[in-house]
């Protein structure tokens, strides 16, 4: 009896019994035992992230899924069209607007990503030094990308008029006056000077982030070995920054060949003389909109606008890699 009495009192092993019970321990208060913890839904992640998920689904996904469909439409504003297959992309093929759209675009990525590039690394390391009044002078830099791109468009075209501020100094100094905004190419470089100087101030603030990563041993162990400081610039500083200098390039090369805002605010609606300063997305807005819109076509351009925005990013990371070989 003493023995039977004794195992039925004996504590029993959860190993032994394959029973596991959570063990209770008094709160430290005297409120009671703590209750075990329990176990995370499977679907509890996907709750948190449900609603980014929402807003990129209805303002990301649905309208790429939307445009592309449209693609291989005759659709215009007011009317569903059908399915016409290719026929918009062959279409494009023998409209001039669109390859004097291709143009200027690829000659707008050409011009502004070099300068967006090397001048706000140039800018960061001028004002990342700790002098006084320096945070001024970074405020000021950073004041054109808060403004809005509508009043620095307008300042820009009072600026270029042909009684502006800029040709009036060009007649003081006898040179004479420039069709900065009825020229084709001067309206175009016009336009890339806008986008660079309000783009300085927004890739300076990157450039300043990588810069603050670089030690200071590395430069003065260069200079200890004689290097001035274009050397420096070279050996030391291009090599730290390179793989910000890669993103720079990549985010710049998009925006300049999806530029909308410059062009169409100094060149009008009608694209400049003629439409000769047309880029593909003011074709997109031209062909696309009002009552008679055709939107299948406008939709054509802009699958051809994505495929060579993401062709530009595949290139730069491929020629980043091609440097890490």
């Amino acid at each position: 009896m003493k023995s039977t009495t004794a195992s039925q009192a004996a504590p029993t092993d959860p190993a032994t019994t394959g029973t596991a019970r959570v063990r209770k321990e008094p709160r430290p208060d005297g409120r009671g035992p703590r209750r075990g913890i329990r176990r995370q839904l499977p679907t509890s992640p996907w709750l948190f992230a449900a609603p980014g998920l929402a807003i990129v689904g209805i303002f990301i996904l649905y309208p790429f899924l939307s445009t592309l469909n449209n693609a291989f439409t005759d659709k215009r504003t007011l009317i569903e069209g059908d399915y016409v297959g290719f026929a918009n992309f062959q279409e494009l093929w023998h409209d001039e607007m669109f390859w004097i759209g291709l143009r200027n675009s690829t000659l707008y990525v050409l011009g502004v990503v070099p300068a967006l590039v090397i001048l706000p690394l140039l800018l960061a390391m001028l004002v990342q030094k700790h002098i006084p009044g320096i945070t001024f002078f970074r405020s000021a830099f950073y004041t054109p990308v808060v403004a809005s791109i509508v009043v620095v468009g307008l300042i820009w075209v009072w600026m270029l008029d042909e009684r502006g501020l800029v040709n009036a100094l060009l007649e003081a100094v006898g040179v004479g006056k420039a069709g900065f905004l009825s020229d084709q190419w001067l309206l175009l470089l016009s336009a890339m000077t806008v986008t660079v100087w309000k783009g300085l101030g927004y890739y300076m603030i990157i450039y300043l982030a990588a810069l603050a990563n670089v030690p200071r041993e590395l430069h003065e162990a260069a200079a200890v070995d004689g290097a001035g400081a274009v050397r420096r610039f070279f050996s030391v500083t291009v090599p730290a920054v390179r793989s910000t200098m890669v993103l720079v390039a990549a985010l710049s090369s998009v925006a300049a060949f999806k530029v909308f805002s410059e062009v169409y605010l100094m060149a009008g609606p009608t694209g400049g003389p003629a439409g000769e300063d047309t880029t593909l997305v003011m074709l997109v807005q031209r062909v696309g909109t009002g009552l008679t819109g055709r939107v299948g076509y406008a939709s054509a351009i802009s699958v051809v606008v994505f495929v060579v925005t993401v062709a530009l990013m595949l290139l730069v990371l491929r020629a980043d890699r091609k440097e890490d070989a």
